[in-house]
């Protein structure tokens, strides 16, 4: 008997069965979604660095008004700061312009001009808050929902609970834009203790999306084919003995690189798309690694199946010089944030897509020369579709902007919130891992009920 008829027989055997099981395994929340979800995809637009609330969604005319004054004491003492510990702290007053905008009268800065014209489409939270005051551990706690690094990303969280839509293209997908600076650490879209198939996969924002789309010189599709179907063989008369969950991962991922070789050329080719959609991002007809054209192929994503795509735009870290830096920053986004949007909802697919425009944490209302500093006691963010109530305004600060005096919305309270819109109970989406059930909220979180539509 050949090797490849030998092979053939396998896979359609005994190493089928053993396939069969092991994909099964992978699969336990099979009950899931725990009821009627709302949402059926998340596209986060994630702000890395951090954006000034003051600047874009939370308008503090007191701040202005002291500006230069000193902040009062009852309400900075004995909080945590990054860089203005032991420092004269003086109130930094916004000189950017706000105006109402839409029929709900949202309260959105000038700076913003696009997104002022979805004010009725987006959910407002000017109440963010988290436990961590530095980049690397608050981007970790935003994503994970700890400092602690090897914990699963909200994305692989997903991708765990509620499985693949598409099965060509990966079920979650990372893009990344924006000037160099603070960098985003990679293992904030890792899958952490959860099998490997569940990490986030980095799509280039320029040129092609992924190396090595094409194959050798020479190497046909049928021979490809036939490899695969050796390798899946093997790997399962291996798994069937060691049960390991890698290997259930291997045996996926060579499945879905092989379609991928087909599937993502076509995702990231706008030329498909008409003039009037192209201009309406700004975007070209080829990926230009700007955070417009990633919102485009995001939706391109979406559309296709992808269950979480997260775009990531650095340059928000503004410890000096925010009024210029702030300018350049929004103006990266606000075209492209708007646009995606304006065009889910024009496509009908804005009722079932969560999309989240945030940062890490907020910026503190105190001045830190011409910059501010790192603050965790409020900070701005939006959502919008998915099951989220648009044309509002959730959670109320203070005269200065420090803190919430109105309806906290703590990062465990956004991971449970997102997860409930996706169908999924966060107190029973679990993973026993170490001797313990870990969940993505761990044991916080509340569903945040007065967002919702």
């Amino acid at each position: 008997m050949k090797r490849r008829h030998f092979l053939n027989r396998m896979s359609n055997g005994l190493a089928g069965t053993a396939l069969s099981q092991l994909m099964a395994q992978d699969t336990p929340y099979a009950q899931l979604p725990h009821y009627r979800s709302k949402a059926k995809r998340i596209i986060f637009l994630y702000m890395a660095g951090g954006p000034s609330q003051f600047d874009t969604f939370d308008d503090k005319p007191e701040l202005r008004k002291r500006n230069g004054q000193a902040m009062p004491e009852d309400l900075t003492k004995g909080v945590k700061l990054a860089f203005l510990q032991n420092s004269e702290l003086k109130c930094f007053g916004s000189k950017s312009e706000f105006t109402r905008c839409g029929k709900s009268g949202q309260n959105i800065s000038n700076l913003l001009p696009n997104i002022q014209k979805i004010a009725d489409d987006i959910c407002i939270v000017r109440t963010q808050q988290t436990d961590q005051v530095n980049h690397d551990p608050a981007h970790m706690f935003m994503n994970t929902g700890t400092a602690i690094t090897g914990r699963p990303s909200m994305g692989s969280w997903v991708s765990y609970g509620l499985g693949n839509i598409a099965s060509n293209l990966p079920d979650f997908v990372v893009m990344r834009s924006g000037p160099e600076g603070q960098p985003v650490p990679q293992v904030a879209w890792n899958s952490g203790f959860l099998p490997g198939k569940h990490s986030g996969v980095e799509f280039y924002s320029s040129g092609s999306p992924l190396n090595y789309l094409n194959s050798p010189a020479g190497i046909k599709p049928s021979i490809q084919r036939d490899t695969l179907d050796g390798l899946s063989a093997l790997n399962s008369l291996y798994g069937e003995h060691a049960r390991d969950p890698e290997v259930r991962t291997r045996i996926a991922q060579y499945e879905l690189a092989f379609k991928m070789q087909s599937s993502v050329p076509d995702v990231a080719d706008f030329s498909t798309e008409s003039t009037a959609t192209r201009e309406l991002y700004g975007a070209e007809d080829k990926p230009n690694g700007s955070f417009a054209s990633n919102c485009l192929m995001a939706r391109r994503m979406a559309e296709r199946g992808v269950r979480f795509v997260q775009l990531y735009h650095t340059g928000w870290d503004h410890h000096g010089n925010i009024a210029k830096k702030i300018k350049d920053r929004t103006k990266d986004v606000d075209q492209g944030t708007a646009a995606l949007i304006t065009d889910l909802k024009q496509r009908g697919m804005l009722e079932d897509t969560l999309v989240i425009w945030g940062g890490e944490f907020g910026r503190t209302p105190m001045s830190q020369g011409t910059g501010r500093d790192h603050h965790t006691k409020s900070g701005s963010m939006f959502l919008a579709g998915g099951g989220i109530k648009g044309g509002t305004t959730y959670g109320e600060t203070d005269p200065f902007g420090f803190t919430a005096v109105n309806d906290p919305f703590h990062v465990h309270d956004f991971h449970a919130t997102m997860l409930h819109l996706l169908g999924i109970n966060h107190l029973k989406l679990t993973y026993k891992y170490a001797g313990r059930n870990f969940r993505l909220t761990d044991v916080h979180g509340h569903v945040v009920k007065k967002i919702l539509a």
